[in-house]
């Protein structure tokens, strides 16, 4: 735990009061944003949503706009068909089910159309404040590097006891059980700027301010 500490307070540091990078003012903004962002930058789908929400930016101004039209806004967002749809089915279940509000739960969020676990975690982490664990491929990569993800009394080869999270999902759970609840929120989007910025696939371990911890930079320096 003390090294956890240690880490934390590094990316305090480098980080300090970290913001969501994709803008939004309610909820309802937020759940679109996040369903856009899907393989494509925060940036995009920022140019996107500046425009779209100007006409559309409530359940029901989407389901008004319609699919062809919405569809001609996402476009550049990529899987724009799919999004769409998930958008359209995302709004007419926050109408019919759930009274024309964002729910603020991980389950009822989940059963909205395009929504998994990481796009739930987010709305209720940046939307709501209430403490959720994102897992990202930047948070999924940085969190495994640094062994935040661990779980602990592994067999069959693990070593030190000690074996990564292998799924998004696993790594979720792990930093829950890993991580102290008050840091959650601001962890999560620490991690992935240093997995933008620092720990990218291909890593600047020189440049890492965290290396020390850090059990795959410090290999890959001496190789």
């Amino acid at each position: 735990m003390e090294r956890v500490k240690k880490i934390i307070a590094a990316l305090n540091k480098l980080y300090p009061d970290p913001k969501p990078a994709l803008k939004f003012e309610t909820p309802f903004e937020s759940l679109v944003a996040t369903i856009l962002s899907a393989q494509c930058t925060d940036a995009r789908v920022n140019i996107v949503t500046r425009q779209l929400f100007r006409v559309a930016n409530t359940p029901e101004g989407i389901l008004k706009l319609g699919e062809k039209r919405l569809e001609i806004f996402v476009r550049s967002t990529g899987f724009f068909r799919a999004k769409t749809k998930s958008l359209i089915g995302a709004a007419k279940m926050i109408i019919e089910k759930f009274g024309g509000r964002v729910p603020e739960n991980l389950e009822d969020l989940q059963s909205l159309p395009g929504v998994g676990r990481k796009t739930a975690s987010v709305v209720l982490a940046q939307a709501f404040g209430i403490p959720a664990f994102p897992v990202d491929r930047h948070v999924f990569r940085v969190a495994n590097r640094l062994e935040l993800a661990f779980v602990e009394g592994a067999k069959g080869g693990a070593k030190n006891g000690i074996k990564r999270a292998k799924t998004p999902e696993k790594t979720d759970f792990a930093l829950r059980k890993n991580i102290p609840e008050k840091f959650w929120i601001p962890l999560h989007l620490q991690l992935v700027y240093h997995g933008r910025l620092i720990c990218r696939p291909k890593p600047k371990c020189h440049e890492c301010a965290l290396l020390k911890w850090c059990p795959e930079g410090q290999k890959r320096i001496k190789e």
